[in-house]
């Protein structure tokens, strides 16, 4: 038994990856009360980059995301995909547009212009997970 027993159930991790967590705060979690040096030494990846991942300053590419589930003993095809990773949904589908759609009417939403805007290319499950915590803060139902 390790450090890293108590944040392995596939039960928690499946919430996590299903959940509206970012990554970075993810990562963190999973890492738990493992030190960013022993996940680095562990890992090969940088503590500050780590460290910047963790703070949602950057992020993390497909190998990283593969060492960190090697590491915290996680489903790497689920981190990837929580991480943005993943299949995209075909651009020009119906889903897709109604995503873009939603998403279109988050970014005009006035009450949404407070903090951080979305800023340069995003993928549509990126676009999904801002349109769901618009859904969950504000109760409308934008996608079905």
């Amino acid at each position: 038994m390790d450090e890293y027993d108590d944040i392995r159930e596939a039960d928690d991790l499946r919430e996590e990856a299903e959940g509206y967590e970012d990554i970075g705060a993810l990562l963190k979690r999973l890492r738990g009360r493992v030190s960013l040096r022993e996940a680095a030494r562990r890992t090969g990846v940088s503590a500050s980059y780590l460290s910047l991942i963790e703070r949602g300053e950057k992020h993390p590419g497909v190998n990283v995301v593969r060492k960190l589930a090697e590491l915290y003993n996680v489903d790497a095809r689920q981190l990837l995909r929580r991480a943005g990773h993943g299949p995209q949904p075909d651009p020009y589908g119906d889903e897709a547009m109604d995503v873009e759609r939603a998403y279109r009417f988050v970014l005009d939403d006035p009450a949404f212009r407070v903090g951080t805007r979305p800023d340069g290319p995003m993928t549509i499950n990126a676009k999904r997970f801002i349109v769901e915590m618009y859904e969950k803060f504000t109760g409308k139902r934008l996608l079905e």
